[in-house]
């Protein structure tokens, strides 16, 4: 007599019949919505535009997948039905470093296992319409999730074997680190891509919203795919809903001098006396100036004119053909223009100066060479936002600097600059659920409307970066860490070293930043000979340093005592709520709180003041 089939047999056998159930009524509803190929219909062509999106869609599945690297297997169809998606996610599961016969059988326990008690969980609540289950994510918190037994085991088994991966990650042998993290983030990229959440056939949310209007949301959003497509960028929100200088980036002040590379903005007082240092601001590049002014409530420039400063903010060209001879240089000469410009023109010794990112990264240069060529004093302060000097901590953008990504790179900048586009998407990467994948859902699956949120059309708003910086920029910085080397680098002609900064700074950092990571940031007070202010902010890259005191968000982190590192920062630190700006401004009033009549050219555009433009000025507008 033949042997009797295990109870794990048995569970097997039922899990894989439940999900092919799913597909095959998943499918069957959706080809309920198809007229037969021989009926014509008044409104055949939606069905024609639907076809030729989601082949287009197929398309781009297959670019996206083909790009992650140390993958080998295609991806499943974009409306793969459960078992086919089950049996690719197992496919991809073995091709792993790690995955041996012996774990893979473990894996096979421990699914059924989770299976069994999933199962458990619907024979012991039959009827109910909600399930406590064991495995968490914010993708699958909906209900319907949870409802079936069908959409619970397979969001469970998704989320099982998303851990499974990254430990044979950790654990595989014979890779350096520079590996490891590139694995890691090749299988965590490819792991969001693959979510259940992603798939119509899988997404119980995307079943019903098809029911309920009849396939016209997939209608829509294939066809919003195929225009993102064609403009080779992920759309997130209502772009028509924001006007620069009207609802974005709209505090009063004028344009009053610019170059090929940059324009200055100064704006607009908005008290009768000033504090008489004026402050300069070096927003990133790689970005557009005004996410330091996005709309009155949010806005750090208009925050800091509230508070009696005289403010400056750089904003620079996006690149072109006409500036594919731009190097570093360009930029640190860049700057060390703008302090004598604003010094001069307000007939000041000195200015405080604020450095974003890449631009904090380069004024730490600016001033290690205006300290060589004893020209110190021509700063007063300088702020660092999220900047980085030392590279050996730099986080999930060291993935991008092999060989093969930067040859990539050289690739795309044959005209002598790299498209917005392509940083966009490595940035996007970095954060694939949350700037890919629930747009590709909502948006695409969904068919709901575009949010009107200014934060993602500044994300959206990309600006193109010189080939030449970008090549230097991720080879001598990022790869080869030189600029902590004394000596190792120079700046228009001057050697860098940055133990020769003896300016008062103020260093902020965020605690989650996947960017410029705390612990890396944080390592700029090694180098600096002068005072420092070292400040943790909650959050990340961009919500740590826009976070206005009204709106109640956050908090920071600050410690007055000794610290060698940052472990040590926080063991001894004071938890503040809110925002940081509050001591930053306490900060840049101990320095000097003198204060001067905000008349003659401390307004912009007044008698005798010839102004080239209102703000934001037109270079903002370039693509």
């Amino acid at each position: 007599m033949a042997d009797e089939p295990s109870a794990h047999e048995n569970l097997g056998t039922l899990f894989a019949n439940m999900v092919r159930w799913q597909g095959e009524a998943a499918k069957r509803m959706f080809e309920a919505f198809l007229p037969p190929p021989d009926l014509e219909l008044p409104d055949r062509k939606d069905f024609t535009a639907f076809a030729e999106a989601a082949a287009k869609l197929q398309e781009q599945w297959l670019s996206f997948h083909s790009q992650q690297p140390g993958l080998k297997q295609e991806p499943p169809p974009l409306m793969a039905d459960p078992e086919q998606w089950l049996e690719y996610l197992q496919a991809w599961y073995r091709q792993m470093p790690g995955a041996n016969p012996e774990r893979q059988a473990a894996i096979w326990e421990e699914t059924l296992a989770l299976w069994e008690r999933i199962l458990a969980e619907y024979e012991a609540h039959e009827g109910a319409t909600d399930h406590e289950l064991p495995l968490k994510d914010k993708r699958f918190r909906d209900p319907r999730w949870r409802s079936q037994p069908a959409f619970a085991l397979i969001h469970q088994t998704y989320l099982m074997m998303c851990a499974r991966l990254t430990e044979l990650v950790d654990e595989a042998e014979g890779l350096d680190q520079a590996q490891r993290e590139q694995l890691r983030f090749a299988t965590r990229a490819s792991l969001d891509a693959l979510s259940p959440a992603n798939f119509p056939l899988l997404n119980p949310l995307v079943i019903d919203r098809t029911i309920e209007e009849h396939g016209q949301n997939l209608v829509k959003g294939m066809e919003r795919f195929a225009r993102d497509l064609e403009s080779g960028q992920l759309t997130h929100t209502d772009k028509s809903a924001f006007r620069l200088g009207e609802n974005i980036a709209a505090t009063p002040g004028k344009v009053i001098h610019e170059t090929r590379l940059y324009q200055l903005i100064q704006y607009s007082p908005a008290t009768a006396e000033v504090i008489e240092t004026p402050l300069v601001i070096f927003p990133p590049w790689i970005n557009r100036f005004y996410i330091l002014d996005l709309n009155p409530a949010k806005s750090f420039v208009k925050w800091a004119v509230d508070q009696g400063l005289s403010v400056f903010m750089v904003s620079w060209k996006s690149a072109d053909e006409s500036l594919a001879d731009v190097t570093w240089d360009h930029y640190i000469r860049a700057q060390i223009e703008v302090i004598d410009h604003v010094r001069a023109r307000l007939a000041v010794p000195a200015v405080h100066t604020i450095g974003y990112c890449v631009a904090g990264t380069t004024l730490a240069a600016t001033l290690a060479i205006l300290a060589r060529r004893g020209e110190a004093e021509k700063v007063a302060s300088a702020t660092f936002f999220t900047a980085q000097v030392d590279f050996e901590k730099a986080g999930e953008l060291k993935v991008f600097i092999d060989d093969n990504q930067l040859e990539l790179v050289r690739r795309a900048s044959e005209k002598g600059y790299l498209d917005g586009r392509y940083m966009a998407a490595t940035f996007n990467l970095l954060r694939g659920t949350d700037l890919i994948w629930n747009y590709v859902v909502n948006n695409y699956l969904m068919g709901e409307d575009y949010p009107a949120f200014d934060l993602l059309y500044w994300n959206g708003d990309v600006t193109n970066l010189p080939a030449r910086w970008h090549s230097s920029y991720l080879q001598d910085l990022y790869r080869d860490n030189l600029l902590v080397v004394p000596d190792a680098l120079s700046g228009d002609g001057t050697p860098i070293d940055l133990r020769r900064i003896a300016t008062p700074t103020y260093v902020q950092a965020g605690r989650e930043d996947h960017i410029a990571p705390a612990e890396s940031v944080f390592r700029l007070t090694d180098y600096l000979a002068g005072p420092v202010r070292f400040v943790l902010a909650g959050s990340g890259h961009i919500a740590g340093v826009v976070n206005p005191p009204a709106a109640g968000k956050y908090q920071y982190w600050t410690n007055d005592g000794p610290f060698a590192d940052l472990a040590s920062f926080l063991a001894g630190a004071k938890e503040h709520p809110g925002s940081w700006w509050g001591d930053w401004i306490g900060w840049i009033e101990s320095l000097s709180g003198k204060r001067v009549p905000a008349r003659g050219k401390r307004r912009p555009g007044g008698r005798g003041d010839k102004a080239i433009e209102d703000a934001p000025g037109r270079y903002v507008t370039m693509r």
